[in-house]
């Protein structure tokens, strides 16, 4: 995976909504450009994301294409006025550029849904288990590169430890109960840290259990990341290739339905901890 060479996925994202309101007008990009009074190719410039974007620029760009959805300009031009760099970019050199993506978008949700089959979720983990899992990486990481990743993760869970948490529900597998990732101590100390975990008003734990009649998934790890408008929302996919992020509409409603069946087929929370503990005192 290429290390970050070019704007981020929250940057790009501006310019791939201003697109898409642009072809909802049913302008071209010439045709875009002559209503602004500048060229075709700084408006392509602005949708690729080449250069920066100003949040007035936004709003005029709204204006130009009819768009009466003021909450979604709303929040484009805040993300277009944002400049703050966050912590993530201190492993800009070291790390993949959809892993500092991933943190920018855990970072600006408003509220995260994930399911995992085989894992536990990236923001649960301690760090043994994070090693462990670091260390089966294919090809495989050298060690100062483990430990990076262990330290990007880590911070990475910070969103649940603010004085206002972000909203959390995690849909985990019992598979991933099971896993021994690290031997058995590591697994019963990764387990003990999720029961006491689920206890955190703002984190809702909930387990898929073995003999269910019904698997809404293709197994592939999914992060669904609420933005402030729907429109905004982004989901992460876990695949074997890496992970790769999708905002297209129609995706975006098929894996909230996918999560929603998830959850609909998982254990309450309460549930959910009992077996938790269950598997924990078993090891």
């Amino acid at each position: 995976m290429a290390l970050r060479t070019a704007p981020s996925a929250r940057r790009l994202r501006i310019g791939v909504e201003l697109r898409r309101l642009r072809e909802r007008a049913g302008m071209t990009a010439v045709e875009a450009a002559r209503a602004l009074g500048t060229t075709q190719a700084q408006v392509s410039n602005i949708e690729a994301n080449r250069f920066g974007v100003s949040a007035d620029r936004v709003h005029t760009l709204a204006q130009i294409y009819d768009c009466a959805d003021q909450p979604l300009v709303d929040s484009l031009a805040e993300m277009a006025a944002d400049r703050t760099r966050g912590w993530w970019e201190e492993y800009r050199n070291t790390l993949p550029a959809r892993l500092l993506d991933l943190s920018e978008m855990e970072q600006h949700a408003t509220a995260l849904r994930v399911a995992q089959v085989i894992n536990i979720p990236g923001l649960l983990q301690t760090p043994e288990h994070a090693r462990a899992l670091f260390r089966e990486v294919v090809p495989a990481l050298r060690p100062h590169e483990i430990e990076y990743r262990i330290s990007h993760r880590i911070k990475r869970q910070a969103v649940l430890h603010r004085e206002t948490p972000l909203p959390y529900t995690a849909i985990v597998h019992e598979a991933a109960l099971r896993m021994q990732f690290g031997g058995r101590d590591v697994a019963r100390s990764q387990l003990d840290h999720l029961t006491e975990v689920s206890h955190r008003p703002a984190l809702t734990l909930r387990v898929i259990p073995f003999g269910g009649t019904s698997f809404p998934t293709t197994g592939h790890g999914v992060d669904y990341a609420y933005g402030p408008v729907t429109t905004l929302d982004t989901v992460q996919l876990d695949t074997a290739h890496g992970s790769e992020l999708i905002d297209a509409v129609a995706q975006l409603e098929k894996y909230r339905l996918v999560l929603d069946r998830m959850e609909k087929v998982s254990l309450e929370p309460a549930a959910s901890r009992e077996l938790i503990h269950r598997i924990a005192q078993a090891l």
